[in-house]
């Protein structure tokens, strides 16, 4: 066939149609072995994930540190004494601090939880390292997750302060409600 376009000067056409035909052989088989290795790459990668032993930072209920009991007796009858004063004046009077008002919304593109709070403090003294529990529930009220979270800021005495849209965590989808509570607080 060649010959016989080269008689009426088209047979150079002739040649790059079978040079584009190979090559577009060549383009086919290579990629097809690239896919193939890609789709092995994705089998292993997904085997090796599921022989990972799972996060405990996705837990649905919070994780309570295991604490040794010490046993006041043990420790003398000044450090006994001393142990539940020393807390008390630690810790803060829950009583006295008040969430006023508190709204939620979703970031981080709808999996975590941002609170909008304001905590009132009518004790005497600042009060710091406040922790905050938030439940949150599903629209018909069944419960969905717990979050907590420690706010290292100071609230001054008799005053209030917002704070506005704190990352407590990841949530569920289905989260639709949230109700946030003091849980403890230090002295200033």
């Amino acid at each position: 066939m060649n010959a016989r376009l080269d008689l009426i000067g088209l047979g150079r056409f002739a040649g790059i149609g079978e040079r584009f035909a190979r090559a577009v052989t060549v383009a086919s088989v290579s990629f097809g072995r690239s896919l193939l290795s890609l789709l092995a790459v994705i089998i292993v990668g997904c085997g090796v994930w599921m022989l990972l032993p799972p996060s405990k930072g996705n837990a649905t209920e919070p994780v309570k540190p295991d604490v040794a009991a010490i046993e006041p007796a043990a420790l003398g009858d000044a450090a006994a004494a001393a142990s539940p004063i020393a807390q008390a004046q630690a810790s803060a009077e829950l009583d006295r601090l008040k969430i006023s008002s508190q709204t939620w919304r979703r970031g981080g593109l709808g999996s975590k939880a941002l609170v909008t709070f304001t905590l009132r403090n009518d004790n005497d003294y600042a009060v710091k390292d406040l922790e905050i529990v938030c439940a949150f529930a599903r629209r018909d009220g069944s419960h969905l997750t717990d979050r907590s979270r420690v706010l290292a800021e100071t609230v001054t005495m008799k005053s209030r302060k917002t704070f506005a849209r704190v990352p407590v965590g990841f949530i569920n989808v289905n989260a639709d409600q949230a109700k946030c509570s003091l849980v403890a607080a230090r002295r200033a």
